[in-house]
């Protein structure tokens, strides 16, 4: 598949800094269609959004794709619960880890595959505030490292 296929719509950059991230998934989205023409004109926030398994189905809770500007008095509701579509594999996988080590389901992006809106789930594990500080003190030795190197190159 070529990259033109796919196009990026929405991006969780708050699940990177506040979580590790395991595992992804690609999930297809339940929509209605008043949803769909919402989310191809980017019209989607998933910020403070996660997943959950519910009696074998994952939903997707705290989703926010706005009301469709042309929309009529059937306008889909912004934030209501949405289900996922994963294989019962996927599923029965995600169950046992979630269960067992106690990860939670972040949603990473918001994509359009082949004309499908898709989404990049993250099986992740929530960051302590040490974690945070590692993170910057790791950022700022790469970031010396590159200017240092920078530096030697250019003499």
């Amino acid at each position: 598949m070529k990259d033109s296929d796919i196009k990026i719509i929405a991006i969780n950059r708050k699940a990177r800094h506040d979580y590790n991230i395991l595992e992804k998934y690609e999930a297809g989205i339940v929509l209605t269609g008043t949803e769909v023409k919402s989310v191809r004109q980017a019209k989607i926030n998933i910020k403070d959004s996660y997943a959950s398994i519910n009696k074998g189905e994952v939903f997707l809770y705290g989703i926010h794709i706005h009301e469709y500007s042309h929309g009529n008095i059937h306008n889909h509701e912004p934030t209501r619960t949405r289900k996922l579509l994963l294989h019962r594999k996927e599923i029965d996988k995600l169950t046992g880890k979630i269960i067992e080590k106690g990860l939670t389901l972040i949603p990473l992006k918001v994509y359009l595959k082949r004309g499908r809106v898709k989404i990049e789930l993250g099986l992740a594990k929530g960051k302590k505030e040490y974690d945070h500080r590692t993170d910057i003190q790791k950022r700022d030795l790469d970031r010396e490292l590159r200017r240092e190197i920078k530096h030697k190159v250019r003499f």
